[in-house]
């Protein structure tokens, strides 16, 4: 998106950097969190996403009270109501899978490879399937980079040794990566086909009721109510979940992601993984090993690489995306 070098851009654009590198910390700790939670209780993930969906839910829902109370208008919604209910449908399950996913691979195989895994195999995940789905050219940097990202995962299962890299992780992080590209191209899609502007602070909300209502049954097979020594603990954690990483940073990545271009916020989102990575080792004792580490920073070198490929396909002259898009990680 271009911005201007005016004064008041300028002061718009370093705010937006600043909550951007919040952003990528905070969603870093997601998965720290989520780790602490299942060594101090017997929740699982699908109960834990659960309750990440249902506080994130009720914190949107005040907001928009109180945007209401403050008599703010929302942004006109002129898409279609059928295209909006995909939307709304395929975002909330996508996000519940991919959120599900992720904390189920954190518990099996570890913060920091679950986290690198899941980010770096998505934006492979979505080139693939935008090439094939909707047409888009990868060019030579794209297909380079995809190589890298497959490079990198090879080293990162092949060499990590089974006491720091566990397939079946590996596996449930893939499938996390796959359902955050299966709405992300559905996103792209919509965005591509027209109808009109959408309120992203409604349809937030919407999406995350979805995907606590998908999750409700799933959860309660799996134990809603967790047992533990320390309930406190646990509740004070689930409660930052629900606020930090998700209400507090999703909409901060949206005011972010509407100033900042598609290429700086994929790369200034390479900060959750490293920041995940940094947690594991720092406080949650996870050792990391030489090919964990070289398969880790191909990943992340292929993540950027498809940054900037994106980036040169997609700007404008100006550096205005042609097609006013947005890259959007929940």
């Amino acid at each position: 998106m271009y911005v201007s070098n005016t004064p008041g851009s300028a002061l718009s654009t370093g705010r937006s950097l600043v909550s951007l590198i919040i952003v990528g910390v905070a969603w870093g700790t997601a998965g720290a969190a989520a780790s602490l939670v299942f060594r101090a209780s017997d929740l699982g993930p699908l109960a834990l996403s659960f309750w990440r969906y249902v506080g994130a839910l009720l914190l949107l829902l005040g907001v928009l009270a109180l945007r209401r109370r403050r008599g703010q208008q929302a942004p006109a919604i002129r898409e279609p109501r059928g295209r909006w209910l995909v939307r709304v449908l395929g975002t909330g399950l996508g996000m519940a899978v991919f959120h599900w996913a992720y904390f189920a691979a954190v518990q099996a195989t570890g913060l920091a490879v679950g986290t690198v895994v899941t980010l770096g195999a998505g934006p492979v995940l979505i080139a693939a399937g935008a090439r094939i789905l909707l047409g888009e050219r990868l060019g030579l940097g794209g297909v380079l980079a995809v190589g890298g990202a497959l490079a990198g995962l090879g080293v990162l299962v092949l060499g990590g040794g089974g006491a720091e890299v566990r397939p079946s992780g590996v596996v449930l992080a893939l499938v996390s990566a796959l359902a955050y590209a299966a709405f992300t191209l559905l996103t792209r899609w919509l965005g591509r086909t027209g109808g009109g502007r959408v309120d992203v602070l409604s349809t937030t909300t919407w999406s995350f009721a979805v995907g606590a209502v998908g999750l409700l049954p799933f959860a309660a097979v799996e134990g809603l109510v967790p047992h533990s020594e320390a309930p406190l603990a646990v509740l004070g954690l689930l409660v930052y979940v629900a606020a930090v990483p998700t209400a507090l940073a999703n909409a901060l990545y949206f005011a972010g992601a509407a100033v900042i271009r598609s290429a700086t916020v994929s790369v200034i989102m390479l900060l959750e993984p490293v920041s995940a990575a940094l947690i594991a080792v720092t406080l949650l004792g996870e050792r990391l090993t030489a090919s964990t580490v070289g398969g880790t920073l191909l990943l992340l070198g292929a993540v950027t690489g498809l940054a900037f490929a994106e980036t040169r396909a997609a700007v404008g002259p100006r550096g205005e995306r042609a097609d006013g898009a947005v890259s959007v990680t929940p």
